[in-house]
């Protein structure tokens, strides 16, 4: 019986401290998670840190003095907004270009609905293929010029950045069709290779600004009266709405 009671001691006394290991397990395994939550707060807080900074510094990057203002070309390139306005937004883009595509998606609908559709910029596109690395960027480009003789250079713009992963040139008759082109005379010109030289002439005119990668913007004021900018802001790759509404601002602020 002695034994009995001294076995259910034990058991008992076993219990009670496998309940309190366990419960302090758990008190343990609590905190830690609490611990971890913490850290994860505190990076998020630091990443967002960091990207208000990069932010900041992209955003007010100094305007270069004159002399050093790249003089750029927008002769022969698709105009949106007033062609008065007094600001001049240029992008060279790339139709296989990810980076220009994620521009288009993300950035350029609040650039377009603020500051195109409302007067205050004009926008200006021209093609800068990289043949190197985007072997279809070239004729997507021409398929866009030979739209544009029907009046739909935006809306196969568009078609083309929404369908990146089918711009092989047996493709692309197919999005004319889409955007309701005459599909015999959009062939006829996309075959001639008619609108190939005007694509050259971005190229170049994209080289001798100092285009190195797509999309690169340039942001500078109007003249009216020639086809080329004095380029006062130049902001490289996809970047948020904020870069582009800060160059925006602080051009139109100075008229």
């Amino acid at each position: 019986m002695k034994r009995i009671v001294v076995l259910a001691a034990v058991v008992g006394w076993s219990l009670f401290y496998s309940d309190l290991a366990f419960s302090q397990s758990s008190r343990e395994l609590s905190e830690l998670k609490r611990e971890i939550e913490a850290l994860k707060v505190g990076q998020a807080a630091i990443q967002k840190d960091l990207t208000e900074i990069k932010n900041f510094i992209l955003q007010r990057a100094p305007v270069p003095p004159p002399e050093a203002q790249p003089v750029v070309s927008i002769d022969g390139g698709a105009i949106k907004g007033d062609k008065t306005a007094k600001v001049t937004l240029v992008e060279f883009t790339d139709y296989q270009c990810p980076f220009c595509s994620r521009h288009f998606r993300d950035t350029m609908p609040q650039i377009d609905n603020d500051y195109v559709k409302t007067g205050k910029i004009r926008y200006v596109l021209r093609e800068f293929p990289l043949e190197a690395i985007h072997p279809l960027a070239f004729k997507a480009a021409e398929a866009a010029s030979c739209s544009g003789e029907q009046g739909k250079y935006w809306e196969m713009h568009d078609r083309l950045f929404a369908n990146q992963n089918a711009l092989a040139a047996e493709q692309l008759a197919g999005h004319a069709e889409a955007v309701g082109l005459d599909a015999g005379k959009f062939k006829t010109c996309l075959e001639s290779g008619k609108y190939a030289a005007k694509v050259r002439k971005d190229l170049t005119d994209a080289q001798k600004a100092g285009v190195t990668g797509t999309p690169t913007f340039f942001i500078g004021l109007t003249d009216s009266k020639g086809s080329e900018i004095k380029a006062m802001r130049k902001i490289v790759g996809a970047q948020n709405y904020a870069a582009f509404k800060d160059a925006i601002e602080s051009l139109l602020a100075a008229q």
